[in-house]
């Protein structure tokens, strides 16, 4: 027959599976004929759809992967949808069994780019998400309620984190949350094996809907100042701005004065800043002298600041009379060295220490720091409290003095409503 001899593939098959008998009927001519004709039709019809760029395929299809509507069974076509409400029930479930903790933290900023998570820095956000995963065994979202730049250092900056409690032995078992205790406990376990530079201070229970940014009522600022001709001491390092000059401390108050209240900061608002508006109200901003940290007394100083019971004594003439030339010459016995001024050989002079104090809900990028290199002009002598106003009122960056750098500020507290 002359249409086996021209499908010899066709005959093999044929002679195992023979064919229907009217498709052998038709001749080979006419059907190729008819499928071409047939392939056209689908083609051109094809053409006339708008393309949908989701539904191409590069790769040709395979007939053996055809598939109608027809092929699928109603129970396989309603699984996406039961499993899509399954899995949100269980989200829900997860949801439902997470825990919200309140964490504080403090730590030296020295060698930390800042608060805020970014890739290839050391960061506190970064540090703290790493012990929480060691804790727990999963990573964690971390929120601060406070960011701070490079090098600012934190008694308290507090954040929040979802953690769930998930079985090591049993995984996928999720157990009742962790008690704030042994979290704190946990976490400062692997940050200790850290640089040691970060510590959990204390955690609470909060409820899923608790942010530690929004809900934060207010938030203060320390800066220290060292005021004095010689270099601070080593133990000093990066934890306060060194004027050399001495500071008019009244003056400082009086321009604390006049930028206390509700005003518009854009003098003290860094380039890069994004808040809405420049408008603040700054509840507090004092200075105030107190004594240096590494403060050890004399002996002079230990009898007048120590009481019959053995408590301290604050003793302001003590410690103003052992920050001037001089002022360990109480300390000297006839048997030491002394120096042609009088003071004792191998004995620093001690410097002044202020602080400087902001206090407000929120405050904008760098602005206490902006604060401070103006208090700190003015203690210098170099503005007048009528160049302040003059600042203020100018509501430009460009019109205030260089800022303080970043190794002298310290985020104190953050607030919130003591029902929480």
């Amino acid at each position: 027959m002359p249409c086996r001899a021209g499908l010899p593939g066709l005959l093999q098959t044929e002679e195992r599976s023979p064919l229907p008998k009217p498709l052998l009927a038709i001749p080979y001519a006419t059907r190729a004929m008819s499928a071409a004709s047939s392939d056209s039709a689908e083609i051109a019809t094809a053409s006339k759809r708008p393309f949908d760029p989701y539904l191409a395929d590069p790769s040709p299809p395979s007939k053996l992967q055809r598939f109608s509507q027809s092929d699928i069974s109603p129970a396989d076509a309603d699984s996406g949808g039961e499993a899509g409400a399954e899995s949100e029930a269980m989200a829900g479930a997860r949801l439902s069994r997470t825990q919200r903790y309140l964490v504080a933290v403090e730590y030296d900023g020295t060698r930390f780019s800042g608060s805020q998570q970014q890739p290839n820095q050391r960061t506190v956000v970064g540090v703290l998400k790493e012990a929480f995963h060691k804790f727990i065994g999963q990573p964690v979202s971390i929120f601060c309620s406070s960011r701070t730049d490079a090098g600012v250092h934190a008694l308290s900056n507090v954040c929040h984190v979802d953690v769930e409690r998930i079985s090591k032995r049993k995984p996928g078992e999720v157990l009742p949350p962790h008690d704030p205790e042994v979290v704190k406990c946990a976490v400062n376990h692997f940050l200790h094996k850290n640089e040691g530079d970060i510590m959990v201070t204390d955690v609470r229970c909060v409820a899923p809907d608790f942010h530690a940014r929004y809900k934060a009522l207010e938030r203060t600022y320390h800066y220290r100042l060292l005021s004095g001709p010689e270099r601070p001491s080593i133990f000093e390092k990066n934890s306060a701005w060194h004027i050399p000059e001495d500071l008019n401390i009244q003056a400082m108050k009086k321009a604390c004065n006049i930028l206390v209240g509700h005003h518009d900061f854009s003098s003290f608002r860094a380039f890069g800043c994004q808040a809405k508006s420049p408008v603040r109200t700054l509840d507090e901003l004092t200075v105030t002298e107190v004594f240096p940290v590494m403060f050890f007394p004399s002996s002079l100083e230990r009898s007048e600041m120590e009481s019959p019971d053995g408590s301290l004594v604050y003793s302001r003439a003590s410690l103003m009379g052992s920050s001037g030339e001089g002022s360990d010459v109480s300390s000297t016995t006839s048997g030491k060295s002394v120096c042609e001024n009088g003071q004792e050989f191998g004995k620093r002079l001690r410097h002044r220490c202020f602080v400087v104090t902001a206090r407000a809900q929120s405050f904008l990028y760098h602005q206490v720091r902006l604060m401070v290199g103006l208090l700190k002009a003015v203690g210098i002598g170099d503005l007048t409290t009528a160049d302040v106003e003059r600042i203020l009122d100018a509501k430009t960056m460009t019109a205030a003095p260089p800022m303080a750098p970043a190794y002298g500020l310290y985020l104190d507290n953050v607030k919130y409503d003591p029902t929480v």
